[in-house]
């Protein structure tokens, strides 16, 4: 698997996956967050719809606005009640 580095690096360094902890074969609940950038939404709308095809549960939160951290309230919640997060960046 390749990721790739949005980011402006001169040279791209390379990064370790890091550990599955979660198994996708039983249902999980999945936080999608919108971070508000242009067009995440739409983003997240077609990855809500794939991941509940595939019977997890989608659990979608927001941001207030791209340019501040998540409140720690809505990191508390997502940590409470689910077993991954996607984060959505989209411009």
């Amino acid at each position: 698997m390749k990721i790739l580095d949005p980011t402006a690096e001169a040279s791209p360094a390379g990064r370790p996956l890091a550990e599955q902890r979660l198994r996708l074969d039983t249902p999980a609940k999945i936080a999608l967050v919108d971070i508000r950038k242009p067009r995440g939404d739409v983003f997240l709308d077609e990855l809500e719809r794939l991941i509940a095809e595939r019977g997890h549960a989608v659990i979608r939160t927001a941001k207030p606005t791209f340019t501040k951290p998540a409140p720690v309230d809505v990191r508390a919640e997502i940590a409470e009640r689910c077993d991954a997060v996607i984060e959505a960046l989209a411009d």
